[in-house]
């Protein structure tokens, strides 16, 4: 039988979503040890993590907020940051690299007028860099909206996001 918290700890909002946080502890019994997970499933569920959603799972899991702003700023995998309307993944690991990665970057920096890991003041585009996304024999690639484009440029990219194909 999952252990509850020890005093009824509210979501931050009214939002259903929460729910599948609130899942998440649940299966891992409230558990301190459930943080990753918890904050994945935030993650996944919202799009990035804030305050108030950092708060509650420090609450509900009964563990210090330094700890889970800590591990939430940790990693590369989580972001404080609410995502564009569209996302552009730039693979920077080695293949893709040598093949020109590098400037497909720079060159969609530019052109967005934003440098990687920021959002356009629109809030239209978020642009990441990834280190691999196991596609090496389409390098360089990119990826916009969870599409995969192989060999791509950075025009092929932003004629991807113009034309609505995101």
């Amino acid at each position: 039988m999952p252990v509850q918290p020890k005093k009824q700890v509210t979501p931050p909002s009214e939002d259903k979503r929460w729910r599948l946080v609130d899942a998440t502890m649940r299966r891992y019994n409230y558990r301190p040890n459930a943080l990753i997970e918890t904050l994945h499933t935030i993650q996944d569920t919202f799009g990035y993590l804030d305050k108030p959603g950092l708060q509650y799972v420090a609450r509900a899991l009964r563990v210090p907020y330094s700890r889970v702003f800590g591990v939430a700023t940790f990693y590369n995998y989580f972001t404080m940051k609410p995502p564009g309307e569209h996302t552009c993944l730039v693979c920077l690991g080695t293949a893709c690299y040598i093949k020109g990665s590098g400037e497909l970057m720079a060159e969609l920096e530019r052109a967005l007028g934003i440098k990687a890991g920021e959002t356009t003041a629109d809030g239209k585009v978020s642009l990441l860099a990834v280190r691999c996304i196991g596609s090496c024999g389409l390098a360089p690639a990119g990826v916009v909206d969870g599409q995969v484009l192989p060999k791509v440029t950075a025009t092929q990219m932003l004629q991807h996001l113009k034309d609505g194909k995101a």
